[in-house]
Parts: structure tokens; sequence; C-alpha cells
């Protein structure tokens, strides 16, 4: 990932990075520094596998912070009240026909930070985002996936 790349997140997107950090950096620091507590009473560390599991958490949960304050940092956030209607942007929420099932999805578009895909929240730079973006209500967009050619019919553009 590019370091100096703008976050580009929603409202929601952001407060939910804010969160996870606020939990990160309270609650998760103090039980991690209380198991490494534990395994350090547990006498010598240099063959302590507690004490060695305590410091790797400890190592990945630091990590995560750091990416976590850096996000936010870099963040820009979508005002999705000017998100434009009329063609499908970051902050969109797209139905689609899928032409291949014949089904009606959802897909809110979205920065890569805050994709989900089992929310149906796409991000803008993934195939399918960066081929609806742009399009308009009526048009049928085709996307190159895994398995092959994903035929989508835009059928409704919202916020």
């Amino acid at each position: 990932m590019d370091q100096n790349k703008e976050v580009l997140l929603t409202e929601e997107g952001y407060k939910k990075i804010e969160d996870e950090l606020e939990f990160l950096k309270t609650v998760r620091r103090k039980e991690v520094a209380e198991r490494i507590k534990v395994a350090i009473s547990f006498g010598d560390i240099s063959e302590n596998s507690e004490y060695d599991e305590a410091k790797n958490e400890q190592a990945q949960l630091e990590e995560r912070i750091l990416k976590l304050e850096n996000m936010l940092r870099k963040a820009v956030i979508i005002d999705e009240s000017q998100v434009d209607l009329s063609v499908v942007t970051i902050g969109s929420i797209v139905k689609v026909n899928d032409l291949d099932f014949d089904e009606e999805v959802e897909y809110t578009i979205v920065g890569s930070a805050e994709a989900d895909p089992y929310e149906f929240k796409i991000s803008n730079e993934s195939p399918v985002g960066k081929a609806l973006l742009g399009r308009k209500v009526g048009e049928t967009v085709e996307v190159q996936v895994p398995d092959g050619i994903a035929k989508f019919k835009i059928l409704e553009i919202r916020r």
C-alpha cells in the first residue's frame, strides 16, 4: 500500500476505525500487558512459550494500532450528502441486476480501507467497483472477474 496515499472513508467507516483504535489502545493493551506479566511470573522467560506468545501478540497489536492511526491521519471523509446521484461514485449505493444469475444486488462503493464484501461494501479499486464508477442508471457493465466476465445492469443509484 502506498504510504502517502489518502484513505477514502465514509463517516461511518471513520467512526468504526476510531472505535477499534480506542478499544485496542485501552482494553486490548491492558489484556496483553497482563498476559506478559503473568508469563513473567512463571520464572525463566528464555523457554517460556506463554511469554513468547504474549510478546508476539503485543507486537501484532502495536502494528495494528499504528496502521489504524496512519489510516486516520490520511483519511479523507466522503461527504455523502454531496454524492452525485446521476452517476456511480464513492459513497453511492448501487442496485444492480446480476445478469448471469438474474438477481438484484446492492453494493455500496467505498474506499479500499472500508471494503467488506460480506456487507456488500466494495472498494472503488476492486474490479466491480472500478467498472461501476462513473456509470449511470440503465447502463450494462461487463467486468472481468476470476470466474470470467460478470454483467451488471445498473437499476438505481442512491446514498
